[in-house]
């Protein structure tokens, strides 16, 4: 049989899938992230910030450097 992965936006979510799975004797077999947490926390953070348009879009080498606080050699 396939398997599927499921991923929660929350804890209520999680919940609810679970309250089913078992409800249709489904096995269920939680699997571990390989990421660390906070990193994981960052990079959704992130994703949410560039939705809401908190981006700075640089767009040239020139303005790449100076954005950095580097000279431009070129």
């Amino acid at each position: 049989m396939d398997s599927i992965i499921i991923t929660p936006k929350d804890k209520k979510q999680a919940g609810t899938v679970k309250k089913i799975l078992k409800a249709l004797d489904v096995p269920l077999r939680k699997a571990d992230s390989p990421y660390n947490p906070k990193f994981v926390e960052k990079i959704m953070q992130s994703e949410q910030e560039i939705k809401e348009g908190k981006v700075t879009r640089i767009g040239s080498e020139k303005g790449l450097a100076e954005f950095l606080g580097m000279k431009n050699e070129a």
